[in-house]
């Protein structure tokens, strides 16, 4: 059964160029090459954070706790951290196209 991934964050202040060079170069191709099928991307223009909130399927439960235990996902997520703050991950039943 389906698990959804969902990850939030907001983009520091100055870094908005090196992070979306990141994200749209390294950032999504790894996480659909380790098998996170990336369905939403959303980015909030009025009220709070987070800036950024991420969906993603993956096929099982252990599939996806496999994957965010792995070493070269710590290293994705460590990377992406450069150029973010609030990082958050989760894992839950699908239920639609937004979910926070």
């Amino acid at each position: 059964m389906n698990v959804k991934v969902i990850l939030s964050w907001n983009i520091i202040p100055g870094k908005e160029q090196d992070y979306y060079r990141f994200v749209l170069s390294e950032f999504l191709p790894a996480v659909n090459q380790m098998g996170l099928e990336v369905t939403d991307a959303w980015a909030t223009l009025y009220g709070g954070p987070p800036q950024i909130v991420v969906g993603a399927l993956v096929a099982s439960l252990e599939k996806a706790r496999g994957i965010m235990a792995s070493e070269a996902w710590v290293n994705l997520t460590d990377q992406l951290q450069e150029y973010v703050t609030g990082y958050s991950a989760k894992i839950v039943n699908p239920r639609g196209a937004f979910q926070f």
